[in-house]
């Protein structure tokens, strides 16, 4: 069974923000002490860190919660809560992050050690120490701690190679991988041969280098989902050059020329921008008999069918068994890689824009509805965040939080909603009665 994994959905919690504390200085010299709680710590975030050990995203196949912890509880004494430790997850280079929600992407990790918050921890609550006023100077309020960011997320490995190749299952395009790398790749005269892109690393006789991906072979239909094409066209994303492997023997009993037709049909309809990237042809088997014929009848059909407008492609005939050419196409691509540059993986319209963790003055505080045992429902961040901060084992918070919902024009609301005193009135699980 293969052991390569690209995908993975996941979900992470940060953790909660420690409750404020109701505590009172009691020592025995200091009368009227007053308010002595402390606050609650902040709860630890979810951060992802590129780690270039890994090469997939197997690490989430069976461990798909992630869960930081959350902060402590403020004390007496006016003492802090301790903050908790950020969870780290560590992810493999080229790890695309999307929220599983909108479909947005949040960030694409492609740095060894990039770090990236995908969930932030919430903020401890407030002692009743920060609640003394001269009015009230030993307030019996305290804050419960803020919840931690919780998201499903979606993410998506796309291998970090300078070159792809593509072409056809048995081409060769793993043979050739095996003898300009060290790459070990699995090698066989069968389709299919190659089910999982390998990597390899290229150092030309001019001393230049480059990373060189093996993608399982394509066939016609592959952007639509047939064979193994859909499942790794992804990884040819991030290559700024291709290497078209190309079998010029037609020991497939193919047409080359049609072969090279029907893979760039398969890489455009899956993405059109791939088409940007450069290809070379590479014309593999050139040590077999029919080649050489096959090369002449092929170069006479791409001068006919293309564009006069378009640059011809450069045509490298080479032969992976006897290494045959392959110097002068190492150094070709290296040049070509030189003068070519990164391609923009994703557009704007893609990312999700820069997190802002307050509230959008635009959005409304509350949202009233009814439900179908005629309790009035209320919803809305703001005001759910409120009611979760909010320490009902208290009076004078639980008070407090009256105020607040009067203040936000909740009562109000309802009253024009048509609420009548006695009527239930409810917030998550939480339900009081409407008293007008």
């Amino acid at each position: 069974m293969s052991m390569f994994l690209d995908t993975a959905k996941i979900k992470v919690k940060a953790g909660n923000g420690g409750d404020g504390m109701v505590a009172f200085r009691r020592e025995k010299y200091v009368p009227n002490g007053g308010p002595w709680g402390g606050d609650g710590g902040r709860g630890g975030n979810v951060v992802f860190v590129v780690d270039e050990g890994l090469r997939t995203l197997m690490d989430f196949r069976y461990n798909r919660h992630f869960k930081a912890q959350s902060g402590e509880k403020g004390m007496t004494k006016g003492m802090h809560g301790r903050g908790a430790e950020d969870l780290i997850v560590h992810v493999p280079q080229g790890t695309t992050v999307r929220d599983a929600e909108t479909g947005k992407i949040l960030t694409d990790l492609i740095e060894n050690g990039q770090k990236f918050v995908v969930a932030h921890g919430g903020r401890g609550g407030r002692g009743n120490i920060r609640f003394a006023t001269p009015k009230n100077p030993a307030p019996e309020i305290s804050e419960n701690g803020e919840p931690g960011q919780e998201r499903e997320l979606q993410l998506e490995l796309k291998i970090l190679a300078d070159v792809g190749l593509v072409g056809f299952p048995s081409v060769g395009k793993s043979t050739l991988l095996s003898v300009i790398t060290s790459a070990k790749p699995k090698i066989g005269a069968y389709h299919f041969t190659t089910i999982v892109p390998n990597l390899g690393m290229v150092r030309t006789q001019s001393g230049e280098s480059f990373a060189v991906a093996d993608l399982p072979g394509l066939i016609e239909g592959a952007s639509q989902g047939v064979g193994l094409g859909t499942q790794f066209l992804r990884h040819i994303e991030r290559t700024r050059v291709i290497l078209h492997v190309i079998d010029m023997s037609a020991s497939e009993g193919r047409d080359p020329y049609e072969d090279y037709l029907a893979i760039n049909k398969e890489l455009e309809s899956y993405n059109l921008r791939l088409m940007e990237r450069p290809q070379i042809i590479v014309a593999n088997k050139m040590d077999m008999p029919e080649s050489a014929e096959n090369l002449k009848v092929f170069k006479e059909k791409l001068v006919a069918n293309y564009d006069e407008f378009d640059e011809l492609p450069q045509i490298f005939p080479i032969s992976s068994l006897t290494k045959q050419g392959l110097s002068t196409l190492l150094d070709a691509t290296a040049e070509l890689l030189d003068k070519t540059p990164e391609f923009l993986l994703y557009d704007e319209s893609e990312m999700e824009e820069e997190a802002y963790y307050g509230f959008d003055e635009d959005t409304p505080a509350f949202e009233i509805s009814r439900d179908d045992d005629a309790v009035w429902v209320l919803s809305g961040d703001k005001l759910e965040k409120l009611f979760t901060m909010t320490n009902f084992d208290r009076e004078e918070a639980v008070m407090k939080f009256a105020r607040q919902l009067r203040g936000m024009g909740v009562d109000e609301a309802l009253r024009a909603r048509g609420a009548k005193d006695g009527d239930l009135v409810r917030i998550g699980k939480f339900e009081f009665e409407f008293v007008d």
